[in-house]
């Protein structure tokens, strides 16, 4: 064998092992996943766009008892850390009276990706209330399976994932579907038996004496000219005087470092039409923000920032869901800190960036 020909060969089975390589890593979280969260047994179907994370998850007693979510989430590929939230109850099934402790609190999970060998694939870590992130719960113990307790809409992206249905047209097409909430189906009502009907005996009809009404002179009508009073329109009050009147909650601190930092900002709840505007140390920086699933991305320059920052979101309207809630993740020296930002006609969200010493 001449050795152009076996370099020819080798090139090509290194081709293949590098695409092989790569689609692997593709899909290394999207698929389905058991275990347990916080002692609760668990299924989480994940679908990867990008680096952002969605899907379901159930909590179960059974097959027939469970509560179901809309997940949102991050999937971080330098530290293979996934964080993932219960977003949208979407649906409750049980045989018993009711459903009791599997889901009940919405929750937020912190998980790293490990591969120990043998094709196992796990996610261990982390799980705190959704609405208070510091108060650690329990953990996160889950294992790759090609096997689902659950049929919904994302097993067919889930097996088609390398061969098309990544495509994001198609996986924001299912989502449209698989986030509306289903109607709890309650046990029929027992059937309502009419009573039999009560018969009055007839009365004789007596005939009566028609009297002729008394003719009434009916008065002269006054005509009253009524004096036009002029409404001046209520102007609505400006985003700054709402910035100065609303009570400013302060959320966290977050360290900054570095030449710049990146914020975004998702929205996060339905997406319902919210908007924003963003104070930096009280003086508005940015302003009409509309909050969607995808984000919106400013940067800040670290040098022309204090020591001490406030960094409030005044909402500027409460979309059809009050209140305005916010996702926002700054991504500072190639680390996330997150916040969770809502918003009120009485009240600010704030966060403090406070300059590493």
């Amino acid at each position: 064998m001449s050795v152009t020909l076996l370099n020819k060969k080798l090139l090509s089975i290194f081709i293949i092992c590098l695409c092989f390589s790569v689609l692997t890593n593709a899909q290394m979280i999207t698929g389905t996943w058991k275990g347990k969260i916080n002692r609760q047994k668990v299924e989480v179907k994940i679908i990867q766009q990008g680096d952002s994370l969605t899907g379901t998850s159930y909590y179960y007693e059974s097959a027939n008892n469970f509560r179901r979510y809309s997940i949102r989430g991050y999937f971080d590929e330098t530290s293979n850390e996934a964080v993932w939230w219960d977003d949208q109850l979407l649906e409750e099934k049980s045989t018993k009276f009711s459903l009791t402790s599997p889901g009940k609190v919405p929750m937020l999970s912190r998980a790293d990706f490990n591969c120990p060998g043998g094709n196992r694939m796990m996610l261990d870590g982390k799980v705190s209330p959704k609405e208070d992130e510091r108060n650690i719960k329990g953990e996160v113990h889950m294992d790759k399976t090609n096997q689902t307790s659950f049929k919904d809409e994302w097993d067919f992206v889930i097996e088609n994932y390398t061969s098309g249905a990544n495509d994001l047209d198609i996986i924001d097409s299912i989502k449209s579907i698989a986030y509306q909430p289903k109607t709890v189906t309650e046990p029929p009502a027992k059937p309502i038996i009419p009573e039999k009907p009560i018969v009055k005996p007839l009365l004789p009809i007596v005939a009566k004496t028609e009297k002729k009404p008394a003719i009434v002179k009916e008065p002269e009508p006054v005509t009253i000219t009524p004096v036009a009073k002029v409404i001046e329109p209520v102007k609505p009050p400006t985003i700054e005087e709402k910035f100065v009147t609303r009570k400013k909650t302060f959320i966290k601190d977050i360290p900054i470092s570095g030449d710049s930092i990146e914020l975004r900002f998702y929205d996060n709840a339905e997406i319902d039409g919210d908007s924003i505007s963003l104070f930096l140390n009280d003086k508005l920086i940015f302003e009409h923000i509309r909050l969607t699933a995808n984000p919106y991305i400013i940067k800040l320059a670290v040098s022309e920032l204090n020591d001490l920052n406030e960094l409030t979101m005044v909402a500027e309207n409460l979309g059809t869901i009050p209140p305005n809630t916010s996702y926002m993740v700054a991504i500072i020296n190639e680390e996330r800190y997150d916040a969770y930002l809502a918003s009120t006609e009485g009240e600010s969200a704030m966060i403090r960036l406070v300059k590493a010493k």
